[in-house]
């Protein structure tokens, strides 16, 4: 498994690993109208704008096709004192999880972070995603609970945090 720094030409990738794994992961928990509206040409627009503010890092597989991505940056909401970056997105194809590709992709993003003047992130989970025990293997900690509405639907949220990113930054 390689990963890398994403590229533009990487988004229409991108858009599908999101879509697709939206679609696999939050089935049974986001409204199914909301899942059926997910588009790939809409995702692809909105990575291609992504990739111009924030860094996004891809996983590649053996063949070099991507199978993962995430992105993060500066915590968004300021909810959370003392937490001062942020995992935005890190999603996999439903065959690729479990093979500790998340934790792969989720190093990059605290290297930034840190490299960035960064010590603490967090990240936001909906509470019924399975996710979350991965998240919690990797030592986040609950640090509370949001409401989200999603096409009518009032799903909870939680943020998990980690009070020091040193934990995932690579020795020299």
């Amino acid at each position: 498994m390689k990963i890398r720094k994403a590229t533009q030409q990487d988004a229409p990738h991108i858009a599908k690993v999101h879509v697709d794994s939206w679609r696999s992961t939050y089935r049974n928990i986001v409204p199914d109208t909301f899942l059926e509206k997910l588009d790939y040409d809409h995702r692809t627009k909105l990575w291609e704008r992504n990739m111009t503010s924030n860094s996004v890092f891809v996983a590649e597989n053996n063949d070099g096709e991507i199978v993962g991505f995430s992105t993060g940056g500066k915590e968004r909401e300021g909810k959370y004192e003392g937490y001062d970056g942020e995992l935005y997105a890190i999603y996999i194809f439903e065959e690729y999880q479990g093979k500790g590709i998340g934790r792969l992709l989720l190093q990059p993003v605290a290297e930034e972070l840190v490299q960035a003047g960064m010590t603490t992130m967090l990240v936001w989970v909906l509470e019924d995603n399975g996710a979350k025990y991965f998240y919690e293997a990797l030592g986040g900690k609950k640090l509370g609970h949001a409401e989200l509405e999603i096409d009518g639907e009032k799903l909870k949220e939680t943020a998990y945090g980690w009070p020091d990113l040193s934990q995932f930054v690579k020795e020299g």
